[in-house]
């Protein structure tokens, strides 16, 4: 029998996802920064007898009355193969006792998913389960081998140009590359966060956040960030301006991004999705294999669970700001 208890150390948590190779969304920190904003963070763990087999962060963000919320777990929970489908058993009972929300979603960092009753693929996903992952114990020969000829030579080319890559220091820093990021979002027609969130992942997430930026004759013309954890490397956001893009920046940055979390002693690089589009296809110049994860899942706890799904403004409206 798999009990559930909450967590309220962080740096117990934190040891514990770390020495679980548990994903980077899954530490204390991206709770806390979720939390500056509409959503709550719980953390628990679930014990078999006395020993702990697994923890689950999960994400709770208010709906209207009746519905009262939705609970969210990005890419968890965190435990063995084998404890999977029990953990989620106790997982959803937990939930539905505790919190009272219409449904559970979850997008865990597993390729399969286990047949648990009541437990359906969401039609509403938030993270992207088609992905490349890089496996980053390999060497870099065996890292370049896989990739298209036209990106070893943009890498090469964009090194030769002179563009420098390095790490972010500071605020100042964050505040260069959002300013490039607000470029890119215009460009591609996507919404942002507030800058206070992004200065919330660099403050909070401390070393789990890695900001690689780009620079030319003195300018930043690129970053790329990511969220890490001692076994996974998480792009978050990146964007170029005019100049990086003529420079083919992007190349080198990706680059050293991966050379980089690989020296850390990182296994996996995780590029966030792929969808048909040209940030999609530049992410594949650099593999020769697509990684499918099992996806969005969902287990409805509520009464009120079709009225959510058939339609309901506030949970379209919802399921957008959540992609943000």
């Amino acid at each position: 029998m798999i009990k559930i208890e909450a967590c309220t150390v962080g740096q117990q948590w934190d040891n514990e996802i770390l020495e679980r190779e548990g994903h980077p969304l899954q530490l204390w920190g991206w709770g806390k920064v979720k939390s500056r904003g509409s959503w709550r963070a719980e953390r628990v763990l679930a014990y078999d007898d006395d020993q702990c087999v697994g923890m689950c962060q999960i994400l709770l963000r208010p709906l209207p009355w009746p519905l009262k919320g939705l609970a969210y777990v990005p890419r968890g929970p965190v435990t063995d193969p084998i404890k999977r489908e029990a953990i989620l058993e106790a997982l959803a009972v937990y939930v539905k006792n505790k919190y009272g929300v219409v449904s559970i979603v979850i997008e865990p960092d597993w390729e399969t998913m286990p047949e648990v009753a009541g437990w359906k693929r969401s039609p509403n996903p938030i993270l992207m389960a088609r992905t490349v992952i890089l496996d980053l114990s390999q060497t870099e020969e065996e890292l370049l081998s896989p990739m298209t000829k036209k990106t070893r030579q943009y890498i090469r080319k964009s090194e030769n140009s002179g563009v420098v890559v390095k790490l972010a220091k500071d605020l100042d820093d964050v505040a260069a590359c959002l300013a490039i990021y607000k470029e890119t979002s215009q460009r591609a027609g996507f919404d942002l966060h507030k800058d206070s969130y992004y200065e919330d992942i660099f403050e909070i997430l401390g070393s789990h956040s890695q900001l690689f930026i780009a620079s030319y004759d003195g300018r930043l013309v690129a970053f790329l960030w990511l969220a890490v954890s001692g076994d996974t490397a998480f792009e978050l956001y990146g964007g170029m301006n005019d100049e990086g893009q003529q420079l083919r920046a992007n190349y080198i940055l990706k680059w050293t991004a991966i050379l980089r979390t690989k020296e850390w002693g990182i296994t996996r690089y995780d590029m966030n999705g792929l969808l048909n589009d040209g940030v999609s296809q530049f992410k594949q110049g650099f593999a020769d294999h697509e990684t499918q994860l099992a996806g969005s899942f969902e287990k409805p706890l509520s009464v009120w669970y079709p009225f959510w799904t058939k339609g309901l403004p506030a949970a379209k409206k919802l399921i957008r700001l959540v992609k943000k």
